[in-house]
């Protein structure tokens, strides 16, 4: 898969306004991204927790080689522009982030993000001056692909705990002031942080509609600020779950209601992938 078009990543960019919220959802596989871009939304995100599903395996099991051929594979299945979850860099220098961008260019990617993560259960956040110099060399190989590419950083701290919002947007003034294009801090716990983190950068923001969050609609993150809303692997949960509940309903129940009761569904999604 080549690069991305200049005109595409040009495309991405400009979906990003702030106070114009458009919905980026999050593909699983190529089955899924295709009836989201059937469904008609504007550019598409990669889940590293759907991903890993399709592997059989939890969050941040996959490889970076995965992780290109994943996206090289979705790239070539749809039509519009594709950004990733490109987790923590794979790796912790600040190279490793600034190879996995070139990489993420390479494959077809508009954008992706980097996360300020360790994978370290004892440590999970690195220190802001590391986390901050590892977003400056992604910036720089962003900088450097010559289609472009858009770069969002990632302050984690709220997933792993009772984090301060102070620190948090501390930490997203740094990456902004660093080059990032799109700030990120998911799990912020309720619509005021959201309007704290958007009044305090002048970079898009994006919001992952998670737990308390997901009560409130487009209109109230676009009046907040917010210029994207992600939803993680929500899908890839729903489309699991649901898939959970139906086997249950056939092995415990011996009947087979439940899975009659989604043939609708199934007629819907074949119809948006052309079958």
């Amino acid at each position: 898969m080549a690069a991305a078009s200049a005109e595409k990543v040009s495309r991405f960019r400009a979906l990003h306004r702030r106070g114009a919220a458009f919905v980026f959802p999050n593909f699983w596989d190529a089955g899924s991204a295709r009836i989201l871009e059937g469904l008609g939304f504007p550019a598409l995100a990669s889940t590293s927790s759907g991903f890993a599903l399709t592997k059989g395996r939890a969050d941040y099991g996959v490889t970076r080689d995965e992780v290109m051929e994943h996206a090289r594979a979705i790239c070539a299945a749809v039509e519009i522009p594709v950004a990733a979850d490109l987790e923590n860099g794979f790796g912790p220098a600040p190279e490793d982030c600034a190879a996995t961008i070139r990489l993420a260019s390479a494959a077809g990617l508009c954008g992706g993000s980097i996360e300020d993560s360790t994978g370290d259960k004892q440590s999970p956040i690195h220190e802001k001056s590391a986390a901050v110099a590892r977003v400056r060399a992604a910036v720089e190989a962003a900088r450097a692909a010559p289609q472009g590419f858009l770069l969002t950083a990632r302050a984690e701290a709220f997933l792993y705990g009772d984090a301060d919002l102070k620190d948090v947007i501390s930490r997203l003034e740094a990456f902004e002031d660093a080059g990032a294009d799109v700030l990120f801090a998911p799990g912020l716990p309720s619509l005021d942080a959201v309007r704290a983190v958007c009044a305090a950068v002048s970079k898009p923001v994006n919001v992952l509609v998670y737990g308390a969050l997901a009560r409130h609609s487009v209109a109230e993150f676009a009046d907040a600020g917010v210029a994207r809303l992600s939803l993680g692997g929500g899908l890839a949960n729903a489309a699991y779950g649901a898939l959970a509940e139906i086997a249950a309903a056939i092995r415990e129940g011996g009947t087979f209601d439940a899975l009659a009761s989604h043939r609708a569904g199934v007629r819907t999604f074949k119809n948006l992938i052309g079958d």
